[in-house]
């Protein structure tokens, strides 16, 4: 039997999603064929050329227009050269600003001298490019394919979906001229393989859309090939699953991890096994989640195998001027596993009764750098990201002992926690050893909420490793939340003092918030009373991952005795708060203060200005209800 395994439209631009090389190896390993494709980079290869958009710019009868889309064919090769290190001397072209047709977004930017410097012109000519690319998606998405977007390609209509019924009105509209090319890429893959089986893995919202377009060509032009979708957004979005129209588009979905479903399901294809051994595995009118604790151990998996991938088409894009940011958007860095899992796996916040979470393997260290070893003989890249959950601390100072022992070469970074393990001496050996960054999860930055959500760090724990990593040369980004069930107002701006006073300090590079999202997976979820908290949404018959909640109290106040989780105690549990049904402010509004604050601060802006200047006007709807 004969696999080929397929990412979607779209993910990242400058790296391969590391999904079908894991996949690829292990079948190899058990003696199935299989080969890969990146359907989103060779999209996009496909349409920023001089070709496509020369004849694409026929299609438009304002002179204006057509003259835009003409002006990029004509720069269109030689800027995509640039973003893939081929042709470096075109950076002081870029720099300049005399190439590059520019579009709305060069409207917005600010002083290129003071975010790049005088010495700056290769990232200064980067970021300009970026922005040329990226305007041209947002032409051909305003002119063309509403959909279209260089990420998070249809993400609006697969994000919070709680029926399969504006997906499926998208998918029986008229193909797009984009669609057409994804699905011409398909077609070639499958002349050319001639597959038993295509696999999609979908990661993220913005995949889904892509995979179904190509799952409902394949039903129509090639009926024998069996479809299989997994990946991230399955596994989170579609364990209750109960709307069976999916399978007019697929014919299988498989959960959390693929390689034991897959083995399974080729040999009850090759019909040497029953149906009743398939793993973790849904086809129509079966929606039961079956065998769902068989895997195969992490340690026992090969190494992933990138080869079939086209490696030299990604594109280094610099969409901010954030050094820490860039690292997402720019290099080919190789994407694996250290560990399977989340070592601590206790964080109320996060999805950690699913497999991908809860399920913490770790192979030894020798294991860990033979893999990587033998991926950069493979791609030629001593570049590596771990896309761990969080590095686990003790493996993580044996892999850098065994890369220094090998005399190895390497860069890499990875998510951490805030762990007092990362002392001064840990964070020279991760620095001798190649790390060049980490990210971690301060989340709420408020004592109080981090023993609630159970995090297992402080505040001050997490200032004395920043500097750990500040002085060994180790940049530092931090993910941050607000709107966390009986978070009040003052807690949020504590919380950004926090964040301005660890800005100034210089012990963390960058930061990000985002808005507690509760979801069915996570602790917060299962169990909301916990957290003064209530689900007010029923399970849907397609998406099924954010809950809509409400605090469960009027009022409440902190507690004052010395309990290690410092819950809140409820007062009234029989009414809810104003506002948003969460809160008795205005969260958008705070969600907008905090992101203009962080953004200032990590220009070196503002860090001497008081918190509330960025949320003038805010005050709370419900004044002397929450106490501190």
């Amino acid at each position: 039997m004969k696999f080929l395994l397929i990412t979607p439209p779209l993910t990242q631009l400058n790296t391969p999603y590391p999904a079908t090389a894991m996949l690829k190896a292990f079948l190899q390993s058990k003696g199935y064929e299989a080969s890969q494709a990146d359907l989103g980079i060779e999209l996009i290869d496909r349409i920023y050329s001089h070709d496509w958009l020369a004849h694409y710019a026929e299609a438009f009868s304002d002179k204006e227009e057509q003259e835009y889309i003409t002006r990029c064919s004509e720069v269109m090769e030689p800027v995509l050269r640039f973003l893939r290190g081929e042709e470096s001397t075109l950076a002081p072209r870029i720099a300049n600003r005399s190439l590059l047709p520019e579009g709305p977004r060069f409207n917005q930017l600010g002083d290129l001298e003071w975010a790049f410097g005088t010495a700056g012109t290769e990232d200064r000519a980067r970021h300009l490019a970026t922005l040329f690319i990226e305007d041209l998606a947002d032409f051909i998405r305003d002119h063309t394919d509403p959909h279209f977007d260089l990420i998070r390609y249809a993400e609006q209509i697969a994000n919070f979906a709680p029926t399969f019924d504006e997906m499926e009105a998208a998918l029986q509209a008229p193909t797009t001229c984009i669609d057409d090319e994804m699905l011409s890429l398909l077609q070639q893959h499958i002349e050319q393989e001639q597959p038993d089986a295509v696999g999609f893995a979908i990661p993220f919202p913005g995949c889904l859309y892509g995979a179904l377009r190509c799952g409902s060509w394949l039903k129509q032009h090639r009926p024998e090939v069996r479809i299989i979708f997994g990946g991230g957004f399955p596994n989170t979005e579609w364990r209750n699953l109960s709307d069976e129209r999916i399978f007019d588009y697929c014919d299988y979905i498989t959960l959390d991890d693929g390689e034991l479903p897959l083995l399974r399901l080729a040999e009850f294809l090759e019909g040497s096994l029953t149906a009743d051994r398939l793993v973790r595995t849904f086809y129509r009118g079966h929606l039961t989640l079956n065998n769902p604790d068989e895997n195969i151990p992490y340690a026992e998996l090969p190494a992933p195998d990138f080869d079939g991938l086209p490696l030299e088409k990604y594109i280094s894009l610099a969409e901010m001027t954030n050094p820490m940011h860039r690292l997402w958007s720019q290099g080919r860095w190789n994407k694996m596993m250290m560990a399977h899992g989340c070592y601590w796996h206790r964080c109320a916040f996060c999805d950690t009764s699913l497999d991908y979470i809860a399920r913490y393997e770790a192979p030894d260290a020798a294991t860990v750098v033979d893999r990587m070893e033998r991926i950069m003989a493979q791609t030629g890249i001593s570049g590596f990201h771990f896309v761990d959950e969080a590095l686990p601390p003790k493996l993580l100072r044996e892999v850098c002992e065994e890369i220094l022992r090998r005399h190895l070469v390497v860069s890499f970074w990875g998510n951490i926690r805030f762990e007092k393990a990362y002392t001064a001496e840990m964070c020279d050996l991760m620095s001798d050893a190649g790390c060049v960054a980490v990210s971690g999860g301060l989340e709420v930055a408020s004592d109080r909420l981090l023993r609630l959500m159970d995090k297992g760090v402080t505040i001050g724990q997490t200032m004395a490793v920043c500097r750990h990593f500040r002085d060994s040369g180790i940049m530092v980004h931090t993910y941050l939340m607000y709107g966390f069930p009986t978070e009040t107002l003052e807690e949020t701006f504590d919380a950004l003092e926090n964040v301005r006073k660890m800005f100034d300090e210089g012990i963390v590079q960058s930061a990000f918030w985002h808005r507690y999202a509760m979801t069915c997976h996570s602790r917060s979820g299962i169990c909301p009373q916990d957290f003064s908290a209530r689900r007010t949404s029923e399970p849907h018959p397609f998406c099924n991952n954010e809950i809509d909640w409400r605090v469960a109290t009027d009022e409440w106040h902190v507690a004052t005795d010395n309990n290690a989780d410092a819950r809140r105690v409820a007062t009234d549990n029989k009414a809810d708060t104003v506002g948003d049904g969460q809160f008795d402010y205005d969260i958008e509004e705070v969600g907008r203060g905090l992101r203009m604050a962080t953004f200032n601060y990590m220009n070196d802006l503002g860090l001497d200005q008081p918190i509330k200047l960025w949320f003038p006007g805010l005050k709370s709807k419900n004044k002397g209800k929450q106490k501190k």
